[in-house]
């Protein structure tokens, strides 16, 4: 296996090669248009993703690569856990998506906004629109920016403004602040990005911005964070359902009006009391 880092905004994780559909183009593009991709999947399509999409890498994320076939590699993403693969969630991107980790440096920082732009230099040209949850090394400070470290031996500007250290004390109303960013997003199965969230794709990005290394999926989340009485539960901790024996398929923060969650296809990030549905599945909650 080879060190890789992702050199493009939102690179897709995939089933298979083989698992994009015509539709999914601009996704797997050299130059992928996330943004544009999602906008143009109907309820119906954005159902054709389950069992085609698994999750999402950010700009200058990490991966393993165990594998190249035709344009495509076979990938590991450590700062994704899954009970997968213990050396991080498995999956299919374009090979074309990663290059060269970037040059070592320190203090690392998120993205904190749902965009934000990466710049030539303070106050220039962009060079790409990077995502919230996007973390990077930090190199210098600036005129209220800060340079960071890119793939393939780069750099480039972000306004401080758009940047929160993940070094930096965070507590539950945090988690709540950044989960709010995104009240009205339309689910998108598998992702992790401003441009769609599934409902353990909104843990996973929000606990990354503050610092914490979460499983990507609900069911390790469960199995990984602390339980505790779904009566004890306070804003900021997590709720999670299951239906008799069955694996937990969902997952949302515990809030003031009753839960903020990605709640699922055809649905839009919401913050709301619990249906009774949902008190029904109810099995269990976790706290950070």
């Amino acid at each position: 296996m080879k060190l890789a880092a992702t050199k493009v905004p939102v690179s897709t994780v995939w089933t298979a090669p083989d698992a994009p559909r015509d539709i999914d183009a601009p996704a797997i593009a050299a130059q992928p248009d996330v943004a544009g991709w999602a906008k143009s999947m109907d309820t119906e399509t954005r159902l054709g993703l389950h069992g085609r999409t698994l999750t999402q890498l950010l700009f200058a994320e990490p991966v393993l690569v165990r594998t190249e076939r035709d344009g495509w590699s076979e990938i590991l993403a450590p700062w994704q856990p899954s009970s997968q693969d213990e050396l991080g969630y498995p999956g299919w991107v374009p090979s074309s998506h990663l290059g060269e980790l970037p040059q070592s440096a320190t203090d690392p920082v998120a993205i904190d906004v749902p965009t934000a732009s990466l710049l030539a230099e303070p106050d220039g040209r962009p060079l790409a629109e990077l995502s919230f949850a996007t973390v990077l090394s930090s190199v210098e400070h600036a005129d209220g920016y800060t340079r960071v470290a890119t793939p393939d031996g780069g750099s480039g500007w972000i306004a401080d403004d758009a940047l929160r250290s993940v070094l930096e004390p965070s507590g539950p109303e945090d988690r709540l602040r950044l989960g709010e960013l995104f009240l009205g997003l339309e689910y998108l199965w598998g992702g992790t990005s401003a441009h769609g969230l599934d409902c353990s794709g909104l843990i996973h990005t929000v606990s990354r911005v503050l610092g914490m290394r979460t499983p990507r999926d609900a069911h390790d989340q469960a199995d990984t964070l602390p339980n505790i009485p779904v009566d004890e539960a306070q804003p900021g901790d997590l709720y999670f359902f299951g239906r008799p024996g069955k694996q937990i398929h969902h997952v949302g923060f515990v809030s003031p009006a009753g839960m903020l969650h990605a709640s699922e296809t055809g649905k839009r990030l919401e913050d709301a009391p619990l249906t009774d549905e949902r008190r029904a599945t109810l099995v269990t909650a976790a706290r950070f």
